[in-house]
């Protein structure tokens, strides 16, 4: 895993299933390696990286005419660096004291250094490290990870854990286009998981 090679983008879900989120979810521990996690985590890289239902992105993209400018978030799970006193992004994980030693970890297995900028400078060239953040990140919320099957429930999850800005400062026409964009990405997601291994 520590030299895992990058997969060209654009990457299919089934490849990102089999390729990267699993064998990622594989440098935790095994109460966090789930199918309900697999199809979360693979909905929410659709939902802030995907394309034409592939994953096609590694930075944010903040104009599809220059896909080239980079926002602040990175990786296929769209992570920003955020701040100590924030608690937001990756400070947020390298913090909680429920992610932090388990980041640690994945950080040394992936040799990243442990250090919040670090990590977030690796997200755009380590897919493994972006599964890991995502996954960790969904650890620290108190309630259990919805029901595979269970979009609404998924939606909420997602809405609470990444505060999407797009959606918190969107009208009500980005809003309801941006939950429509997620209901797709839940199909593609459980279609991925339906057609393989659960």
């Amino acid at each position: 895993m520590a030299g895992a090679t990058v997969l060209p983008l654009p990457i299919t879900p089934s490849a990102a299933v089999c390729q990267i989120i699993r064998p990622a979810l594989a440098l935790l521990p095994q109460k966090m390696d789930s199918a309900k996690a697999v199809g979360l985590i693979l909905t929410i890289m659709l939902q802030e990286v995907g394309r034409d239902d592939m994953l096609a992105y590694r930075w944010q993209v903040v104009d599809l005419k220059r896909p080239e400018v980079k926002g602040p978030a990175r990786g296929l799970a769209q992570f920003e660096r955020g701040t100590y006193a924030s608690r937001g992004g990756v400070w947020g994980i390298y913090l909680h004291p429920a992610s932090r030693p388990h980041l640690q970890r994945a950080c040394n297995t992936l040799r990243v250094p442990f250090d919040a900028l670090k990590i977030w400078q690796a997200l755009a060239s380590n897919d493994a490290l972006s599964v890991v953040c995502a996954r960790l990140l969904l650890w620290t919320d108190a309630a259990p990870l919805p029901a595979l099957g269970d979009e609404a429930g998924g939606w909420d999850y997602y809405l609470r854990n990444w505060r999407p800005g797009a959606y918190t400062r969107g009208t009500s026409t980005k809003r309801a286009s941006l939950r429509a964009k997620w209901s797709r990405n839940y199909r593609t997601a459980m279609t991925t998981l339906d057609r393989g291994s659960r």
